[in-house]
């Protein structure tokens, strides 16, 4: 009864933190969401430079195209600093 009771708060102890990995990873998508929404309505108000090629189609019950879909996670940090890099990038090629 007792070893019962210790597997179960070590069972609860480990979704509590899974419980949090989760929520930080929500909240990294939703940040991310909202930058790639500004980046998207940045580019409809210039107007479309190039003819919008059609969108990929991803059937997104099939296992094998969502094992294949890579996807990347970035937090706020990672972001300001890639913008910071292309600046530097963007700086050096006037130069």
């Amino acid at each position: 009864m007792l070893s019962r009771l210790q597997e179960l708060k070590k069972a609860e102890e480990t979704l509590l933190k899974i419980k949090v990995l989760l929520q930080d990873q929500l909240n990294r998508l939703k940040f991310e969401e909202g930058a790639l929404k500004c980046i998207i309505n940045a580019q409809t108000e210039e107007g479309p430079s190039q003819p919008a090629s059609p969108p990929e189609v991803l059937n997104l019950d099939d296992k094998v195209v969502i094992s294949q879909t890579k996807l990347l996670l970035r937090g706020p940090e990672d972001y300001h600093m890639e913008e910071e890099e292309e600046e530097e990038e963007e700086e050096d090629e006037g130069s």
